[in-house]
């Protein structure tokens, strides 16, 4: 099916499934541990054995020697796969790390050797038996370093008008930097795999991965074989957040470990693996300033920001939503990755966003101080329904002052301090702040495969559920398209077998995956008019009524089944528009007048995202976002050893990360929109929208409570308690 033009009124407006609250599908298996994840599939393969990785100790330079005598005489054990013992493995285009093999060590952390044995007690001890020595290289590791030695912010990938002249001009600028931490995913499944490869033919592999179709493509480049010949199985997914979308150590350690014994391998990365092998948030440095007239419209932006990555990776884009999100004539922006020896960085939820919008919509809230307007009326102020680079694109359904008045009135923004530091209960300073949301609504081409057996429809697609509901989604839009009740529709994800869906990330996946089992069901309507010699049907109640004909779908076939599939395909015509989501988020907190100790106290969103496939779900994954962005302002931040190039607090120790007991009230109100642009389901991603201002809000509401401004993420107390208010009564 082509989506080639927005779409006028359809069933979707008039629904009786989509876009009303079911309780998730799978929850019951997942609250009673029946839901098969990637590393308790015991029952898919027997005789599994257990694979332990062993690590580099050094960031950069090369492996002299490994002897792994002692480690193949210890008991248990079946195999030890050391990477001298291979060429450096092909790398993925999705892949900018080196996975294993060869001498090289690219980073700390990196795969150098597995040891298979009967258990995983078995393995690790076996694994602490290698001898291993280096001859270490030197490498740069210190972002603020090379930040200072940086020349320039490389060639801007936007510069409209004149931005010299306007902030020459300017009755009021601002010029601030800014800096945000590296950051890990955290999620709760770590990276996991078990591979059977035993007879070197077919390998098959159960995974916890986001993007099916990515990783075995991935796979066969990586060991050089056809994709043909490899099947992926990934129908749970315990946590992604973007650290899961490509392939990574513990599927290819456990496919040689397979390889090796002629048995099926398990492998799961462990914690600090998880933090300096897997991918990770780059941390950045950004400068912003903004240029207005004494009216408050803004007439300028600038903004530059740097990032680190390995060599060829494209690092954390922050300045992406400075260029659309608001109005204002005159923009030059330009990102920088720096070439580093730190892991890997790549996308984290909201890539990009999460980090830009925590430095712009501090920098908006300074700059409506400067201008002695309210930062709500400020933004409002400088909305745009286009994009101000290209004016001659027009955004599709840009609801943003919406969200900002009626998050407003529902938080009581009215009522907040109106002077900084001026409001106390007890030992807390009491603060409250606000911030604009924007990310991007992008759509990918994405199919499914649809059965009807005796009045039953079996959904297939390689979609996968990272916690985020697809099950349900999926089982609503293939309910509502062909008049059935959703238990009369089963959803099968994750599996190679099934046709190659969207996929999991970039809040493209519900909008994408949905759209896609719309045309699957579209070509099973169409085959079931055929038969009934019809040129179009209702199908209603679980019933098809074409003319004289009314009939119940488990008797269209006399039994047999019958099999459609189709893929949505989005047209061209989106590239002349510009479609995103949008949100305002407002905060609540006390700061600890004595010890700088910030508490959340409150917390809402107000999202504008198309329709809302399922308001429990999606408010699943706002508050999702929300509780992520809280982490990140006050206590989610890797520390660089900038000496010996690695993340120190690299385990759930000392890495902090937010959980429910730091929050207590969250709300989250959708407005009632949708997007005809978007998708035949006139729906657009909300996951990633949830975390995209959230740590300015908080920093803003931090402000508010002290007087003290704080431009570096994570907020912690140590970058306050010397400038707090006096305590004096």
């Amino acid at each position: 099916m082509d989506f080639n033009q927005s779409t006028e009124d359809n069933l979707f407006d008039h629904a009786r499934v989509i876009g009303k609250p079911h309780a998730r599908i799978d929850g019951l298996l997942k609250v009673t541990g029946r839901a098969p994840y990637a590393y308790e599939r015991h029952d898919v393969a027997a005789n599994q054995l257990v694979g332990y990785p062993v690590c580099a100790t050094i960031a950069r330079g090369k492996i002299t020697h490994m002897d792994a005598s002692a480690a193949r005489a210890a008991p248990g054990v079946a195999a030890v796969i050391t990477t001298l013992e291979l060429e450096p493995l092909a790398r993925a285009d999705s892949n900018v790390a080196h996975l294993f093999g060869g001498a090289t060590v690219e980073h700390y952390h990196q795969a150098i050797a597995v040891v298979v044995a009967d258990t995983l007690e078995q393995a690790r001890g076996a694994a602490s038996l290698i001898e291993v020595r280096y001859e270490e290289a030197k490498g740069v590791f210190d972002l603020e370093d090379a930040w200072t030695r940086l020349q320039s912010t490389g060639e801007p990938v936007a510069n409209v008008g004149d931005v010299d002249a306007a902030f020459a001009a300017a009755p009021v600028t601002l010029d601030e930097t800014y800096r945000t931490a590296s950051q890990s995913h955290a999620m709760m499944e770590p990276h996991a795999s078990i591979v059977d490869w035993s007879d070197g033919g077919q390998m098959t592999v159960w995974t916890s991965n986001q993007m099916i179709q990515w990783t075995r493509q991935a796979l066969a480049t990586t060991f050089d074989i056809d994709a043909g010949r490899i099947r992926l199985e990934s129908p749970y997914v315990g946590g992604g957040f973007g650290g899961k979308l490509w392939l990574r150590a513990d599927a290819v350690l456990a496919a040689f470990g397979s390889r090796e014994t002629g048995r099926p391998v398990k492998v799961a990365l462990p914690r600090p693996m998880i933090f300096n092998n897997a991918t990770h948030r780059s941390g950045t440095i950004q400068r912003l300033r903004i240029a207005a007239g004494s009216d408050g419209k803004i007439t300028a932006f600038e903004h530059a920001a740097v990032s680190h990555t390995l060599l060829g990776g494209s690092g954390e884009d922050a300045v992406n939503q400075t260029r659309c999100f608001y109005a204002g004539e005159n923009r030059r922006v330009a990102h920088h990755p720096i070439d580093m020896g730190l892991p890997e960085s790549a996308d984290m939820r909201a890539p990009g966003e999460a980090s830009g919008l925590a430095v712009l919509e501090i920098a908006m809230d300074e700059m409506a101080e400067k201008l002695g307007m309210d930062p709500v009326a400020f933004r409002i102020l400088n909305d745009t329904q286009v994009n101000p680079e290209e004016p001659s694109k027009p955004f599709t359904e840009r609801h943003f002052v919406e969200c900002l008045r009626k998050g407003a009135d529902n938080f009581g923004w009215a009522e907040r301090n109106l002077k900084p530091g001026g409001r106390r209960e007890g030992q807390w300073l009491i603060g409250h702040g606000m911030a604009g949301a924007y990310r991007g609504a992008p759509t990918m081409t994405s199919g499914a495969r649809v059965r009807l057996q005796n009045g039953r429809l079996i959904v297939e697609t390689d979609m996968t559920d990272i916690g985020t509901g697809s099950y349900t989604i999926l089982t609503q839009t293939a309910a509502e398209t062909m008049g059935m009740e959703m238990q009369d529709v089963e959803v099968r994800l994750g599996n190679s077998a099934y046709p190659t869906s969207s996929g999991s990330g970039g809040q493209f996946g519900a909008t994408s995956a949905t759209a896609g089992v719309y045309a699957a069901c579209v070509a099973l309507q169409q085959q079931i008019a055929k038969r009934l010699n019809v040129d179009e049907a209702r199908f209603e109640k679980g019933r098809v009524v074409a003319g004289q004909t009314d009939m119940a779908l488990a008797d269209i076939a006399d039994g047999e089944e019958i099999v459609a599939e189709d893929s949505i395909n989005f047209g061209d015509f989106k590239d002349e528009l510009e479609i995103g989501t949008f949100g305002a988020h407002f905060v609540e907190v006390a700061v600890n007048a004595y010890t700088g100790e910030t508490r959340v106290r409150r917390m809402l969103a107000v999202c504008d995202a198309g329709r809302i496939l399922n308001p429990i779900t999606a408010r699943s994954q706002v508050i999702g976002g929300m509780t992520m962005g809280v982490g990140a302002a006050l206590t989610e931040g890797m520390s660089v050893d900038t000496e010996r190039g690695f993340f120190v607090n690299h385990d759930l120790a000392g890495y902090e990360v937010a959980v429910h007991a730091d929050i207590p009230e969250q709300e989250v109100i959708f407005l009632d929109t949708t997007d005809a642009a978007s998708s035949p389901l006139k729906a657009k991603g909300v996951g990633e929208l949830g975390i995209c201002g959230v740590a300015a809000a908080i920093g803003n509401a931090i402000y508010n409570a002290t007087g003290i401004r704080i431009r570096e993420y994570p907020m912690t107390l140590d970058r306050m308690i010397d400038q707090l208010p006096s305590t004096e009564r």
